[in-house]
């Protein structure tokens, strides 16, 4: 189940970052922070993509590598990754990508919505995709980045 664009406004204002060289944004009202990464402790029996928890002024956070998320290749040694702190449906969430680049302000009817598949990308984890720079940038859609049970995995990691 996809979600609409937000749709207060002519315009959605996004923070850019890549991840494998593909452009992706994600709109800054669900970003809490952006931090550089740091030890993140690993959670036994959790999916591939959960790298661990972090601990962000006392909150304990799970920490997504989205490389791993859209079964991408591993990040080169030298990329000085970042984790963007977000609101996912009630939860926060770190997400690791390789670089932030931006934060840029998108004209709505400039945004499309996404084909059903694109680079190994289901169509749910978007909410749209645009032109921007001679490159075509993915509009993240964080309520559907994880799966029910996924979320439900996080709400039992919180009460333990």
């Amino acid at each position: 189940m996809t979600t609409a664009l937000p749709t207060t406004g002519q315009e959605l204002k996004v923070a850019c970052f890549k991840v494998q060289g593909q452009p992706y944004a994600v709109d800054i009202m669900k970003i809490k922070q952006i931090i550089r990464p740091q030890k993140i402790t690993p959670l036994p029996r959790s999916p591939a993509f959960l790298e661990g928890v972090i601990q962000l002024r006392g909150v304990v956070i799970p920490v997504i590598d989205l490389r791993k998320r859209f079964a991408l290749g591993p990040a080169a040694d030298k990329i000085e990754r970042k984790v963007i702190i977000v609101g996912v449906e009630r939860y926060i969430v770190g997400l690791i990508v390789d670089e932030v680049t931006e934060v840029i302000t998108l004209p709505r009817g400039e945004i499309q919505p996404p084909p059903r598949v694109i680079k190994g990308i289901h169509s749910d984890y978007l909410l749209g995709v645009c032109r921007y720079k001679d490159e075509i940038l993915l509009i993240l859609n964080l309520d559907e980045i994880l799966s029910s049970e996924e979320k439900d995995s996080l709400l039992e990691m919180k009460r333990a």
